[in-house]
């Protein structure tokens, strides 16, 4: 007979473990928490002599079927945590209201004033470095740490933007923070961070793992989750060739927005919203060429964020533009003006598409298919009002030229929508709780709740979803409906 648990809690990323790390706050000492994870546990040592050993494995786990756009996923312990660059903004609060406000996409169910605390929690659970007094994002606590020293370049664009230039809100410390993680060493290799200075799940979070009421598997691919009269009773994964059967009270998919999807589809769910709308930001590079000012004096890898394209009423013709300043030494090849060169990412919302989705390969029904439909005619007037908006902007410098790149990058490594938060179950997969429509004892979390992309970087609203629903769950068991 199959064991039973409390929880069956899928996957071990930031969706993941926040909701845990809260889940657990209202459990007794007997409950007991089965985590599954499909990868294998892979220390930063490991990781260092082992370099994009993890995506190349992630890579073969689905089946990418316009391979010209790329999506990352990791497959191991901590998830995406593995590879993130730390950047942590939060969402503005016209982010949660798009539809209401500018008549594009579509409104979230949840607004930025009922997710504000569980931001400062994911803020200081990450112990971000940020602007507590200079920041876009209205807020009810400080930053934990500091922000980052900005560049000289970041400087002046803060004199001539002081509304909408600010130091970029990270996890990438600003000074040694009490559980050993060092102060960022500025080496601007963040994607595997040497000094193993950035959040990550492993070195800040595992302790989560560590509670005896909690059950960690490794090697654990969820196939589907088992329903029986509308309310699901446990899942079923595949590990070295067999098949398992376990129980639990409440399942929790975690397992990102390409496989979230895919374990709902195998387990016979056939909403309209299920698996559409697969989306991410889009970004291009720009590079503005200084005249006498030096760059690189910053202390983080990315030191500067630029909203003066963002928010306000251009929203309803065009999407908002975030602007990136990168502090990672990249040279002019020109005699006495090597540090003259900024290097921008301009990050562009995308709006969901339904005909970018995931499906079950058939060819392999272990596998999820991925297709992309392309960009839509919105992202273009982004792009046209870029190439005409940015020299402006960069003219409050000293400089001498601005080039935009004529392409974009080909992925931000953040995978969104496919199982949609709403209030209109005809329209969305969960609810503003991430508790499935239908069946109130499956959560679907992280990015796959998505319903809009914004140009923020997700990662910190992830985890802050996961620690409201979770807050939401805890209050609900309590009796507590406040």
């Amino acid at each position: 007979m199959a064991e039973q648990y409390t929880a069956i809690v899928v996957g071990t990323g930031f969706a993941s473990t926040f909701f845990l790390h809260r889940l657990l706050d209202g459990l007794d000492s007997n409950s007991r928490v089965l985590v599954l994870e499909a990868g294998k546990r892979h220390p930063h040592r490991w990781q260092l002599n082992h370099p994009n050993a993890l995506s190349k494995i992630a890579r073969q786990t689905f089946i990418n079927r316009t391979p010209k756009k790329p999506w990352v996923v990791e497959r191991a312990f901590g998830g995406g945590s593995n590879c993130w660059w730390a950047c942590t903004p939060r969402l503005l609060p016209n982010d949660f209201r798009l539809q209401s406000t500018y008549g594009v996409a579509r409104d979230w169910p949840v607004s930025y004033d009922a997710l504000e605390a569980s931001y400062c929690d994911a803020e200081a659970l990450m112990d971000v470095a940020g602007p507590s007094d200079d920041s876009p994002f209205p807020r009810s606590r400080p930053y934990p740490l500091p922000p980052h020293t900005m560049s000289d370049p970041d400087q002046l664009l803060k004199r001539a933007f002081p509304h909408s230039f600010f130091a970029q809100p990270t996890a990438r410390p600003s000074r040694a923070v009490a559980n050993k993680r060092p102060r960022c060493c500025n080496s601007g290799v963040c994607h595997l961070c040497p000094i193993d200075s950035k959040f990550t799940i492993e070195n800040s979070m595992r302790h989560v793992y560590e509670d005896p009421r909690v059950s960690l598997e490794f090697d654990a691919l969820v196939q589907r989750v088992d329903i029986q009269n509308g309310v699901a009773t446990g899942v079923e994964f595949v590990r070295d060739g067999r098949a398992h059967r376990v129980r639990g009270d409440l399942v929790a998919l975690g397992a990102s927005a390409i496989f979230n999807p895919h374990i709902l589809l195998n387990s016979g769910f056939s909403e309209h919203a299920l698996g559409r709308n697969l989306h991410e930001q889009t970004s291009i590079k720009a590079n503005v060429l200084l005249d006498g000012v030096d760059n690189f004096q910053g202390s983080t890898s990315i030191t500067g964020h630029g909203y003066m394209l963002y928010d306000g009423p251009h929203r309803k013709d065009r999407p908002a533009i975030l602007i990136e300043t990168w502090n990672v030494p990249r040279l002019r090849d020109e005699r006495g003006k090597w540090r003259q060169l900024i290097k921008l990412m301009c990050i562009i919302e995308e709006y969901p598409n339904e005909q970018s989705r995931v499906t079950v390969a058939k060819e392999d029904p272990t596998r999820p298919a991925v297709s992309f439909a392309g960009r839509g005619q919105d992202t273009a007037k982004a792009v046209a009002a870029l190439k005409t908006e940015l020299p402006k902007l960069m003219s409050k410098l000293p400089i001498e030229d601005v080039v935009i790149a004529n392409s974009f990058k080909e992925t931000d490594a953040h995978v969104l929508g496919t199982a949609a938060m709403g209030d209109d179950p005809a329209s969305s997969v969960v609810d503003r709780h991430l508790i499935h429509h239908q069946v109130r004892n499956l959560m679907v979390l992280g990015g796959s709740a998505f319903p809009t992309s914004s140009p923020a970087n997700p990662t910190l609203t992830i985890a802050a979803l996961s620690l409201w629903a979770a807050n939401h769950l805890n209050h609900s068991r309590a009796g507590d409906t406040t």
